[in-house]
């Protein structure tokens, strides 16, 4: 991970919506820490389909986008119900790996930022270089 996400939405050129369900809360009823990274899962997805690419083509292509690191920063807990909006933006980029970021606010407010590391490898799990229309995304972090 060689980036700090930032805090600031102007940042991110996609959002992404999700309402926290009462089974992802613990018995305080704050988000369980181990749920927020199926929300950034679920907000690449869509990201990633947002921008022409879903997931499936991609692996009808023989390339999977395994995750390498993951990272949260928790900073204000989550609630159920809470309406979350999951910013993303496209990290540094080399041949074989990229960096996503993301914001989580509620309302606007910043409740925590992450970031994801992924790397290309085929079916079988070998490394292997990205697809072109992925190198070819600016290698400027977001809100530079």
């Amino acid at each position: 991970m060689s980036i700090e996400p930032p805090t600031d939405r102007s940042a991110y050129d996609f959002s992404h919506r999700i309402r926290v369900r009462f089974a992802e809360t613990d018995a305080m009823g704050i988000v369980h820490h181990s749920r927020y990274l199926p929300y950034l899962e679920e907000a690449r997805v869509e990201y990633l389909r947002h921008i022409g690419h879903p997931y499936h083509e991609i692996r009808a292509e023989g390339v999977d986008m395994a995750v390498l690191e993951a990272g949260v920063q928790y900073r204000q807990p989550l609630k159920f119900d809470d309406v979350v909006d999951v910013h993303v933006a496209m990290g540094p980029i080399t041949r074989a790996t990229f960096q996503m970021v993301y914001l989580l606010t509620v309302d606007g407010v910043v409740h925590s930022t992450g970031i994801t590391v992924h790397g290309a490898v085929t079916p079988e799990g070998r490394p292997t270089r990205l697809p072109a229309w992925l190198r070819s995304f600016s290698n400027e972090a977001p809100g530079t």
